[in-house]
């Protein structure tokens, strides 16, 4: 298995805790400004661990003009035409860490607590089975306790914490976390690698 039959997925119809009606799907071209508004309303220290500059449209008009799903693979959820989460899958291309997918997950601060994340997380860990992964990976600092819960909720499991040891723009530190998981890889999927 492989991108393509990943891709067989989407568009994908699904419903928040709350009743609200969704849209899930990979990043397009046309994406750029919604994906840009998005960013801007995540609070920062949700976006400590994306290592560009995400008030910056430019970063946004790249992503959506040179999208390469192999490489990142962006799914977006949809209430309408709002963009309300984003998960990122950093597929490796090669060395000693090329079966370890790392994740990046944000959610839209008005639709917390209504399973945005689980949802995208649940998407997101079937891509990677397709991909060939054997394992993911996310880093976060540890004021991201929503987040942290609807990780350890799909299965991940705290790998460390390390206390005050990364920063923010302004100085202010916080602690570093790495959640980890074992992907259950069908048969046919294991020689990937």
């Amino acid at each position: 298995m492989a991108l393509e039959d990943a891709l067989e997925r989407f568009p994908l119809e699904a419903q928040l805790r709350d009743g609200t009606k969704v849209m899930v799907r990979p990043i397009r071209r046309t994406d750029c400004a919604s994906l840009h508004k998005f960013f801007c309303v995540v609070p920062e220290p949700e976006r400590l661990f994306i290592e560009r500059p995400v008030t910056n449209k430019g970063l946004f008009e790249k992503w959506c003009s040179q999208i390469d799903l192999e490489r990142d693979f962006n799914l977006l959820m949809f209430d309408k035409r709002k963009v309300i989460g984003w998960i990122n899958l950093h597929v490796p291309q090669g060395g000693w860490m090329r079966h370890i997918g790392h994740l990046t997950l944000l959610t839209h601060p008005h639709y917390r607590g209504r399973d945005v994340s689980l949802i995208l997380g649940e998407e997101i860990i079937t891509v990677a089975q397709h991909l060939g992964l054997w394992k993911l990976k996310a880093e976060l600092n540890g004021e991201r306790k929503i987040a942290i819960r609807s990780l350890q909720h799909l299965g991940f499991e705290e790998l460390f914490c390390l206390p005050d040891y990364v920063i923010d723009m302004t100085r202010q530190p916080h602690d570093y976390m790495m959640l980890g998981l074992d992907i259950k890889t069908d048969e046919e999927y294991a020689g990937m690698f």
